[in-house]
Protein backbone atom coordinates (compact mmCIF):
# COMPACT_ATOMS: atom_id res chain seq x y z
CA UNK A 1 0.00 0.00 0.00
CA UNK A 2 1.27 3.12 -1.18
CA UNK A 3 0.13 6.38 -0.40
CA UNK A 4 0.16 7.68 -4.28
CA UNK A 5 -0.90 6.11 -7.07
CA UNK A 6 1.46 8.31 -9.21
CA UNK A 7 5.11 8.22 -8.56
CA UNK A 8 6.73 10.85 -5.82
CA UNK A 9 9.71 12.83 -5.53
CA UNK A 10 12.94 10.82 -5.18
CA UNK A 11 13.83 10.47 -1.09
CA UNK A 12 10.44 11.00 -0.18
CA UNK A 13 9.01 8.46 2.37
CA UNK A 14 5.77 7.62 2.53
CA UNK A 15 5.57 7.30 6.37
CA UNK A 16 8.09 8.10 9.09
CA UNK A 17 7.85 6.63 12.42
CA UNK A 18 9.56 8.27 15.66
CA UNK A 19 10.27 6.08 18.13
CA UNK A 20 10.91 2.13 18.60
CA UNK A 21 9.11 0.80 21.17
CA UNK A 22 5.87 -0.88 21.24
CA UNK A 23 3.97 1.85 19.20
CA UNK A 24 6.04 2.47 16.61
CA UNK A 25 7.19 -1.29 16.24
CA UNK A 26 3.25 -2.17 15.99
CA UNK A 27 3.63 0.78 13.41
CA UNK A 28 6.04 -0.33 11.14
CA UNK A 29 4.69 -4.29 11.32
CA UNK A 30 0.60 -3.25 10.58
CA UNK A 31 2.45 -1.13 6.94
CA UNK A 32 4.56 -4.30 5.95
CA UNK A 33 1.46 -6.69 6.77
CA UNK A 34 -0.07 -3.84 4.33
CA UNK A 35 2.68 -4.01 1.41
CA UNK A 36 3.99 -0.59 2.77
CA UNK A 37 7.70 -0.69 2.61
CA UNK A 38 8.67 3.08 1.52
CA UNK A 39 8.98 3.78 5.41
CA UNK A 40 11.52 4.39 8.30
CA UNK A 41 11.40 4.08 12.30
CA UNK A 42 13.47 6.59 13.76
CA UNK A 43 14.93 6.02 17.39
CA UNK A 44 16.83 8.61 19.62
CA UNK A 45 18.40 5.49 21.50
CA UNK A 46 20.66 2.98 20.27
CA UNK A 47 18.68 -0.10 20.59
CA UNK A 48 14.86 -0.98 19.70
CA UNK A 49 12.54 -1.19 23.04
CA UNK A 50 11.52 2.33 24.15
CA UNK A 51 10.70 3.05 27.80
CA UNK A 52 11.55 -1.01 28.26
CA UNK A 53 15.32 -0.29 27.15
CA UNK A 54 15.65 3.21 28.52
CA UNK A 55 14.76 2.12 32.18
CA UNK A 56 17.11 0.15 33.51
CA UNK A 57 17.20 0.79 36.83
CA UNK A 58 17.17 -2.29 39.13
CA UNK A 59 14.11 -4.15 39.54
CA UNK A 60 12.18 -2.23 36.45
CA UNK A 61 9.54 -4.60 35.56
CA UNK A 62 5.69 -4.08 33.81
CA UNK A 63 2.65 -3.88 36.47
CA UNK A 64 0.47 -5.54 33.46
CA UNK A 65 0.16 -9.32 33.67
CA UNK A 66 3.10 -10.31 30.60
CA UNK A 67 0.18 -12.25 28.45
CA UNK A 68 -1.53 -9.10 28.42
CA UNK A 69 0.90 -6.99 27.56
CA UNK A 70 2.49 -8.03 24.01
CA UNK A 71 1.03 -7.70 20.59
CA UNK A 72 -2.19 -9.80 20.05
CA UNK A 73 -1.32 -10.65 16.49
CA UNK A 74 2.18 -12.30 18.56
CA UNK A 75 1.03 -13.59 21.65
CA UNK A 76 4.21 -15.37 23.53
CA UNK A 77 3.99 -18.23 25.25
CA UNK A 78 7.27 -18.04 26.13
CA UNK A 79 6.85 -15.35 29.29
CA UNK A 80 8.72 -16.43 32.52
CA UNK A 81 6.90 -14.48 35.12
CA UNK A 82 3.53 -13.31 35.30
CA UNK A 83 5.16 -9.89 35.56
CA UNK A 84 7.51 -9.85 33.02
CA UNK A 85 10.80 -7.64 33.85
CA UNK A 86 12.27 -4.92 31.90
CA UNK A 87 15.35 -7.23 30.06
CA UNK A 88 12.45 -10.16 28.96
CA UNK A 89 10.21 -7.78 27.50
CA UNK A 90 12.54 -6.15 25.32
CA UNK A 91 13.79 -9.20 24.53
CA UNK A 92 10.10 -9.47 23.33
CA UNK A 93 10.31 -6.61 20.58
CA UNK A 94 13.50 -7.33 19.91
CA UNK A 95 12.58 -10.43 18.62
CA UNK A 96 9.37 -8.95 16.70
CA UNK A 97 11.86 -6.95 14.94
CA UNK A 98 13.89 -10.05 13.82
CA UNK A 99 10.50 -11.86 12.96
CA UNK A 100 8.80 -9.18 10.42
CA UNK A 101 11.82 -8.18 8.89
CA UNK A 102 11.78 -4.58 10.42
CA UNK A 103 15.70 -4.10 10.62
CA UNK A 104 16.00 -2.61 7.48
CA UNK A 105 13.69 -0.20 8.29
CA UNK A 106 14.98 1.11 11.87
CA UNK A 107 17.56 3.99 12.13
CA UNK A 108 19.11 4.12 15.88
CA UNK A 109 21.16 7.21 17.48
CA UNK A 110 18.38 9.30 15.67
CA UNK A 111 16.71 11.36 17.41
CA UNK A 112 14.25 13.86 15.86
CA UNK A 113 14.79 17.30 16.91
CA UNK A 114 12.46 19.13 14.02
CA UNK A 115 9.47 17.97 12.01
CA UNK A 116 8.10 21.38 9.54
CA UNK A 117 5.09 20.61 7.20
CA UNK A 118 5.76 21.98 3.80
CA UNK A 119 2.50 22.62 2.67
CA UNK A 120 3.90 23.02 -1.03
CA UNK A 121 5.10 19.70 -1.70
CA UNK A 122 2.88 17.96 0.80
CA UNK A 123 5.46 16.83 3.10
CA UNK A 124 7.07 16.62 6.52
CA UNK A 125 10.60 17.45 6.59
CA UNK A 126 11.90 16.05 9.70
CA UNK A 127 15.74 16.66 11.42
CA UNK A 128 17.30 14.47 13.71
CA UNK A 129 20.04 15.10 16.13
CA UNK A 130 23.01 13.04 14.52
CA UNK A 131 22.49 15.88 11.45
CA UNK A 132 20.37 13.34 9.02
CA UNK A 133 17.26 14.65 7.56
CA UNK A 134 14.40 13.14 5.77
CA UNK A 135 11.80 13.63 4.44
CA UNK A 136 8.03 11.84 4.10
CA UNK A 137 4.08 12.32 3.15
CA UNK A 138 3.54 11.20 6.57
CA UNK A 139 4.69 11.77 9.72
CA UNK A 140 4.06 9.51 12.36
CA UNK A 141 4.82 10.07 16.41
CA UNK A 142 5.43 6.68 18.11
CA UNK A 143 7.52 8.43 21.76
CA UNK A 144 4.87 7.63 24.19
CA UNK A 145 4.76 9.17 27.55
CA UNK A 146 7.56 7.41 30.31
CA UNK A 147 10.65 8.62 28.78
CA UNK A 148 11.67 12.26 29.53
CA UNK A 149 12.93 13.16 33.06
CA UNK A 150 11.01 15.00 35.68
CA UNK A 151 13.23 16.34 38.03
CA UNK A 152 11.94 18.33 41.10
CA UNK A 153 12.15 21.90 41.95
CA UNK A 154 14.39 21.80 45.42
CA UNK A 155 17.13 24.71 46.25
CA UNK A 156 20.24 23.77 45.70
CA UNK A 157 20.30 20.54 43.71
CA UNK A 158 22.76 22.00 41.26
CA UNK A 159 25.01 22.02 44.56
CA UNK A 160 25.42 18.44 45.29
CA UNK A 161 28.86 17.08 45.25
CA UNK A 162 27.98 13.22 44.69
CA UNK A 163 26.55 11.23 42.16
CA UNK A 164 22.94 12.02 41.38
CA UNK A 165 20.76 10.98 38.52
CA UNK A 166 17.02 9.91 38.12
CA UNK A 167 15.74 6.20 37.85
CA UNK A 168 15.55 6.27 33.98
CA UNK A 169 19.27 7.40 33.70
CA UNK A 170 20.29 5.24 35.89
CA UNK A 171 24.19 5.14 36.29
CA UNK A 172 25.17 1.32 37.03
CA UNK A 173 28.68 2.26 37.34
CA UNK A 174 27.88 4.36 40.56
CA UNK A 175 28.74 2.11 43.49
CA UNK A 176 25.74 1.63 46.34
CA UNK A 177 27.13 -0.57 48.58
CA UNK A 178 27.65 0.55 51.66
CA UNK A 179 27.09 4.39 50.68
CA UNK A 180 24.21 6.64 52.22
CA UNK A 181 21.51 6.93 49.77
CA UNK A 182 18.69 9.70 49.50
CA UNK A 183 15.86 8.49 46.85
CA UNK A 184 13.37 11.47 46.26
CA UNK A 185 10.28 9.99 45.04
CA UNK A 186 7.68 7.01 46.15
CA UNK A 187 6.29 6.85 42.18
CA UNK A 188 5.71 3.61 40.20
CA UNK A 189 9.85 2.97 39.79
CA UNK A 190 10.66 4.10 43.01
CA UNK A 191 9.15 1.21 44.93
CA UNK A 192 10.50 -1.33 42.07
CA UNK A 193 14.44 0.17 42.81
CA UNK A 194 14.57 0.90 46.24
CA UNK A 195 13.61 -2.70 47.33
CA UNK A 196 16.51 -3.80 45.37
CA UNK A 197 18.97 -1.40 46.67
CA UNK A 198 18.02 -1.11 50.35
CA UNK A 199 19.40 -4.33 51.52
CA UNK A 200 23.31 -3.09 50.80
CA UNK A 201 23.22 0.33 51.59
CA UNK A 202 24.61 1.80 54.78
CA UNK A 203 21.82 4.34 54.94
CA UNK A 204 18.63 4.67 52.60
CA UNK A 205 16.35 7.95 53.26
CA UNK A 206 13.18 8.15 51.16
CA UNK A 207 11.57 11.06 50.98
CA UNK A 208 8.02 10.72 50.40
CA UNK A 209 5.85 13.69 49.59
CA UNK A 210 2.45 12.13 49.09
CA UNK A 211 2.26 8.08 50.02
CA UNK A 212 0.78 5.78 46.60
CA UNK A 213 -1.71 3.46 47.32
CA UNK A 214 -0.34 -0.25 46.69
CA UNK A 215 -1.90 -3.05 46.22
CA UNK A 216 -0.48 -6.74 46.70
CA UNK A 217 1.45 -7.99 43.31
CA UNK A 218 -0.02 -11.55 42.54
CA UNK A 219 3.53 -12.28 40.71
CA UNK A 220 5.13 -15.83 40.17
CA UNK A 221 7.15 -17.76 38.12
CA UNK A 222 5.14 -19.35 35.14
CA UNK A 223 5.38 -23.24 35.33
CA UNK A 224 7.24 -25.39 32.48
CA UNK A 225 3.91 -26.95 31.88
CA UNK A 226 1.50 -24.19 31.46
CA UNK A 227 4.45 -22.93 28.71
CA UNK A 228 4.29 -25.96 27.17
CA UNK A 229 0.34 -25.73 26.79
CA UNK A 230 0.62 -22.50 25.54
CA UNK A 231 3.20 -23.33 22.90
CA UNK A 232 1.81 -26.66 21.58
CA UNK A 233 -2.38 -25.22 21.96
CA UNK A 234 -2.24 -21.21 20.87
CA UNK A 235 -5.77 -21.08 21.97
CA UNK A 236 -5.00 -21.70 25.64
CA UNK A 237 -2.76 -18.72 25.15
CA UNK A 238 -5.68 -16.59 23.34
CA UNK A 239 -8.37 -17.69 26.36
CA UNK A 240 -5.50 -16.91 29.71
CA UNK A 241 -4.63 -13.51 27.45
CA UNK A 242 -8.49 -12.89 26.86
CA UNK A 243 -9.65 -13.86 31.04
CA UNK A 244 -7.20 -11.47 31.93
CA UNK A 245 -8.32 -8.52 29.84
CA UNK A 246 -11.95 -9.08 31.26
CA UNK A 247 -10.77 -8.99 34.41
CA UNK A 248 -8.76 -6.00 33.91
CA UNK A 249 -11.47 -4.46 31.99
CA UNK A 250 -13.78 -4.26 34.70
CA UNK A 251 -11.21 -2.05 36.87
CA UNK A 252 -12.05 1.19 35.10
CA UNK A 253 -15.43 1.57 36.91
CA UNK A 254 -13.45 1.92 39.75
CA UNK A 255 -12.27 5.22 38.67
CA UNK A 256 -15.07 6.31 36.56
CA UNK A 257 -17.65 6.65 39.53
CA UNK A 258 -17.60 5.85 43.12
CA UNK A 259 -19.22 2.46 43.81
CA UNK A 260 -18.71 -0.98 45.80
CA UNK A 261 -16.10 -1.66 43.27
CA UNK A 262 -13.72 0.97 44.59
CA UNK A 263 -14.32 1.04 47.86
CA UNK A 264 -13.48 -3.26 47.64
CA UNK A 265 -10.04 -1.86 46.11
CA UNK A 266 -9.43 0.37 49.17
CA UNK A 267 -10.12 -2.00 51.53
CA UNK A 268 -7.75 -3.85 49.65
CA UNK A 269 -4.91 -1.61 49.40
CA UNK A 270 -5.90 -0.76 53.29
CA UNK A 271 -5.56 -4.46 54.02
CA UNK A 272 -1.80 -4.79 52.28
CA UNK A 273 -0.61 -2.39 54.50
CA UNK A 274 -1.95 -3.35 57.51
CA UNK A 275 -0.72 -6.59 57.19
CA UNK A 276 2.79 -5.60 56.29
CA UNK A 277 3.11 -2.30 58.30
CA UNK A 278 2.38 -3.29 62.20
CA UNK A 279 3.62 0.00 63.23
CA UNK A 280 0.60 2.44 63.81
CA UNK A 281 2.68 5.69 63.28
CA UNK A 282 4.02 4.31 60.04
CA UNK A 283 1.16 3.01 59.05
CA UNK A 284 -0.22 6.57 58.97
CA UNK A 285 2.70 8.35 57.17
CA UNK A 286 2.15 5.69 54.32
CA UNK A 287 -1.37 5.62 53.94
CA UNK A 288 -2.88 8.36 51.81
CA UNK A 289 -5.83 10.60 52.25
CA UNK A 290 -6.67 11.25 48.76
CA UNK A 291 -9.35 8.50 46.90
CA UNK A 292 -8.15 5.52 45.89
CA UNK A 293 -7.63 5.71 41.86
CA UNK A 294 -6.69 9.38 42.00
CA UNK A 295 -2.86 9.01 41.71
CA UNK A 296 -1.65 5.65 39.88
CA UNK A 297 -2.32 2.66 41.67
CA UNK A 298 0.84 0.70 42.21
CA UNK A 299 1.83 -2.85 43.02
CA UNK A 300 4.34 -4.47 45.29
CA UNK A 301 5.10 -7.08 48.21
CA UNK A 302 8.59 -5.72 48.97
CA UNK A 303 8.11 -2.12 49.06
CA UNK A 304 6.48 -2.12 52.62
CA UNK A 305 9.23 -4.33 54.52
CA UNK A 306 11.99 -2.46 52.32
CA UNK A 307 11.09 0.49 54.63
CA UNK A 308 10.84 -0.76 57.98
CA UNK A 309 14.75 -2.45 57.17
CA UNK A 310 16.59 -0.77 60.06
CA UNK A 311 19.06 1.10 57.46
CA UNK A 312 16.48 2.76 55.83
CA UNK A 313 13.96 5.87 57.18
CA UNK A 314 11.02 6.99 55.38
CA UNK A 315 11.09 10.55 55.61
CA UNK A 316 8.03 12.67 54.86
CA UNK A 317 9.20 16.28 56.42
CA UNK A 318 9.19 18.69 53.42
CA UNK A 319 13.08 19.05 51.62
CA UNK A 320 13.97 22.56 51.97
CA UNK A 321 17.48 22.81 50.82
CA UNK A 322 20.01 20.11 49.05
CA UNK A 323 23.73 21.05 50.19
CA UNK A 324 27.28 19.40 48.87
CA UNK A 325 26.79 16.88 51.16
CA UNK A 326 23.35 16.66 52.77
CA UNK A 327 20.04 17.18 52.04
CA UNK A 328 17.99 19.85 54.66
CA UNK A 329 14.19 19.25 55.46
CA UNK A 330 11.94 21.75 56.92
CA UNK A 331 12.30 20.53 60.35
CA UNK A 332 16.09 21.82 60.08
CA UNK A 333 17.59 18.00 60.04
CA UNK A 334 20.65 17.78 57.85
CA UNK A 335 20.80 13.96 56.27
CA UNK A 336 24.38 13.07 54.95
CA UNK A 337 24.48 11.28 51.84
CA UNK A 338 26.43 9.98 49.28
CA UNK A 339 24.35 9.34 46.32
CA UNK A 340 20.77 11.01 45.08
CA UNK A 341 18.10 9.42 43.34
CA UNK A 342 15.26 10.77 41.91
CA UNK A 343 12.20 8.70 41.40
CA UNK A 344 10.19 11.52 40.48
CA UNK A 345 8.82 10.45 37.11
CA UNK A 346 8.27 11.57 34.18
CA UNK A 347 6.92 14.33 32.17
CA UNK A 348 3.71 12.62 30.76
CA UNK A 349 0.96 15.57 31.01
CA UNK A 350 3.44 16.92 27.78
CA UNK A 351 3.67 15.58 25.35
CA UNK A 352 6.06 16.38 22.38
CA UNK A 353 7.56 19.47 24.49
CA UNK A 354 11.09 18.56 23.89
CA UNK A 355 10.78 18.58 20.13
CA UNK A 356 9.62 20.93 17.55
CA UNK A 357 6.99 20.31 15.28
CA UNK A 358 6.12 22.93 13.22
CA UNK A 359 2.32 22.81 11.26
CA UNK A 360 0.71 24.71 8.69
CA UNK A 361 1.21 29.02 8.66
CA UNK A 362 4.37 28.09 10.90
CA UNK A 363 2.13 27.13 14.34
CA UNK A 364 4.17 25.02 16.65
CA UNK A 365 2.62 22.09 18.53
CA UNK A 366 3.52 24.01 21.77
CA UNK A 367 1.14 26.85 20.32
CA UNK A 368 -1.48 24.93 19.04
CA UNK A 369 -1.25 23.31 23.15
CA UNK A 370 -1.17 26.47 24.90
CA UNK A 371 -4.37 26.38 25.84
CA UNK A 372 -5.35 22.78 26.09
CA UNK A 373 -3.18 19.69 25.05
CA UNK A 374 -5.72 17.04 22.63
CA UNK A 375 -5.77 15.53 19.77
CA UNK A 376 -8.97 14.30 17.60
CA UNK A 377 -9.50 10.47 19.50
CA UNK A 378 -5.73 11.19 20.92
CA UNK A 379 -4.27 10.65 17.46
CA UNK A 380 -5.19 13.67 14.91
CA UNK A 381 -4.35 17.62 15.41
CA UNK A 382 -5.85 20.16 13.33
CA UNK A 383 -2.92 22.41 11.82
CA UNK A 384 -0.96 19.53 11.40
CA UNK A 385 -1.82 17.80 8.01
CA UNK A 386 -0.66 13.70 7.16
CA UNK A 387 0.44 13.47 11.40
CA UNK A 388 -0.38 11.19 13.47
CA UNK A 389 0.26 10.67 17.36
CA UNK A 390 0.33 6.64 19.19
CA UNK A 391 -0.52 7.35 22.76
CA UNK A 392 -1.19 10.48 22.24
CA UNK A 393 -2.91 13.01 24.65
CA UNK A 394 -6.18 11.06 26.67
CA UNK A 395 -5.07 7.77 25.61
CA UNK A 396 -3.07 6.91 29.01
CA UNK A 397 -4.64 3.89 30.81
CA UNK A 398 -5.28 3.49 34.64
CA UNK A 399 -6.64 0.17 34.60
CA UNK A 400 -5.24 -2.61 31.73
CA UNK A 401 -2.65 -2.70 28.92
CA UNK A 402 -1.41 0.02 27.34
CA UNK A 403 -0.61 -1.77 24.50
CA UNK A 404 -4.54 -2.34 23.26
CA UNK A 405 -4.93 1.15 23.17
CA UNK A 406 -1.35 1.00 21.28
CA UNK A 407 -3.37 -1.29 18.35
CA UNK A 408 -6.57 0.39 17.98
CA UNK A 409 -4.32 4.00 17.52
CA UNK A 410 -2.72 1.52 14.81
CA UNK A 411 -5.16 0.34 13.36
CA UNK A 412 -7.29 3.65 12.88
CA UNK A 413 -3.97 5.34 11.17
CA UNK A 414 -3.68 2.57 9.15
CA UNK A 415 -7.80 2.90 8.06
CA UNK A 416 -6.91 7.02 7.39
CA UNK A 417 -3.68 5.79 5.30
CA UNK A 418 -6.58 3.30 3.47
CA UNK A 419 -8.94 6.76 3.23
CA UNK A 420 -6.01 8.35 1.85
CA UNK A 421 -5.19 6.04 -1.17
CA UNK A 422 -8.61 5.64 -2.28
CA UNK A 423 -9.36 9.20 -2.06
CA UNK A 424 -6.27 9.75 -4.06
CA UNK A 425 -5.78 12.65 -1.36
CA UNK A 426 -2.17 13.52 -0.17
CA UNK A 427 -3.27 15.97 2.49
CA UNK A 428 -5.03 14.80 5.68
CA UNK A 429 -6.39 16.95 8.01
CA UNK A 430 -9.02 16.75 10.89
CA UNK A 431 -11.37 19.76 11.37
CA UNK A 432 -10.76 22.11 14.24
CA UNK A 433 -14.67 21.29 15.09
CA UNK A 434 -14.27 18.12 14.97
CA UNK A 435 -11.48 18.47 17.43
CA UNK A 436 -13.19 20.77 19.62
CA UNK A 437 -16.07 18.44 20.31
CA UNK A 438 -14.12 15.66 21.09
CA UNK A 439 -12.17 17.44 23.23
CA UNK A 440 -15.69 18.95 25.24
CA UNK A 441 -16.46 15.39 25.28
CA UNK A 442 -13.38 14.49 27.00
CA UNK A 443 -13.40 17.15 29.82
CA UNK A 444 -17.05 16.17 30.65
CA UNK A 445 -16.61 12.66 31.07
CA UNK A 446 -13.33 13.23 33.27
CA UNK A 447 -15.81 15.69 35.67
CA UNK A 448 -17.12 13.00 37.44
CA UNK A 449 -14.16 10.77 37.87
CA UNK A 450 -11.41 9.64 40.31
CA UNK A 451 -8.91 11.59 38.06
CA UNK A 452 -10.32 15.05 38.44
CA UNK A 453 -12.07 14.40 41.44
CA UNK A 454 -10.18 12.12 43.70
CA UNK A 455 -8.90 15.30 46.54
CA UNK A 456 -4.82 14.88 44.77
CA UNK A 457 -2.93 16.26 42.64
CA UNK A 458 -1.10 13.96 40.15
CA UNK A 459 1.30 13.49 37.04
CA UNK A 460 -1.91 12.87 34.91
CA UNK A 461 -2.96 16.51 34.82
CA UNK A 462 -1.26 19.92 33.31
CA UNK A 463 0.16 21.50 36.12
CA UNK A 464 -0.44 24.89 34.66
CA UNK A 465 -4.77 24.47 34.14
CA UNK A 466 -5.52 21.48 35.85
CA UNK A 467 -6.80 19.70 33.43
CA UNK A 468 -6.24 16.15 32.57
CA UNK A 469 -4.67 15.64 29.25
CA UNK A 470 -3.85 12.12 29.89
CA UNK A 471 -5.94 9.56 30.68
CA UNK A 472 -8.75 8.01 28.95
CA UNK A 473 -11.73 8.47 30.84
CA UNK A 474 -13.59 4.64 29.53
CA UNK A 475 -12.70 1.38 29.05
CA UNK A 476 -10.61 -0.45 26.32
CA UNK A 477 -13.33 -1.91 24.57
CA UNK A 478 -15.31 1.68 24.13
CA UNK A 479 -11.74 3.38 22.67
CA UNK A 480 -12.10 0.41 20.21
CA UNK A 481 -14.90 0.93 19.40
CA UNK A 482 -14.60 4.69 18.85
CA UNK A 483 -11.55 4.17 16.62
CA UNK A 484 -12.84 0.91 14.34
CA UNK A 485 -13.23 2.96 11.34
CA UNK A 486 -12.63 6.51 9.67
CA UNK A 487 -15.38 8.42 8.89
CA UNK A 488 -14.31 10.78 6.16
CA UNK A 489 -16.63 13.34 7.54
CA UNK A 490 -14.11 14.21 10.15
CA UNK A 491 -11.24 15.32 7.84
CA UNK A 492 -9.95 17.88 5.36
CA UNK A 493 -9.13 15.36 2.61
CA UNK A 494 -7.22 17.71 -0.46
CA UNK A 495 -4.23 17.23 -2.94
CA UNK A 496 -4.77 14.45 -5.74
CA UNK A 497 -1.84 12.06 -6.32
Amino acid sequence: MTLEANSKPAGVLDVLIIGAGFSGLGMAIKLLEAGTTSFLVIEKADDVGGTWYVNQYPGCACDIPSHLYSFSFDRNPEWSRMYARREEIQDYLKSCVQRYGLAPHIRVNAAMRSAVWDQSAALWRVTSANGATFQARVLISAVGALHVPLYPQIKGLEKFAGPAFHSTEWDASVQLEGKRIAVVGTGASAIQFVPEIAPTADKLYVFQRTPPWIVPKSDFAIPERWRKRFRKVPPAGWLFRKALFLLYELRVFSFLRKGWLRKRAEEIARKHIEEQVPDPALRARLTPSYEFGCKRVLISNDYYPALQRPNVELVTDRITEVREHSIVTQDGTARPIDVLIYGTGFRASEPLHDVSIVGRNGVGIAQAWSERISAFLGVTVSGFPNFFILLGPNTGLGHNSVVLMIEAQVAYVMNCLRLMRRRGSQVMEVKPDIQKRFVEEIKQRLSGTVWQSGGCVSWYQDAKTGENPTVWPGSVVAYMHRTRSVSAADYELSGKA
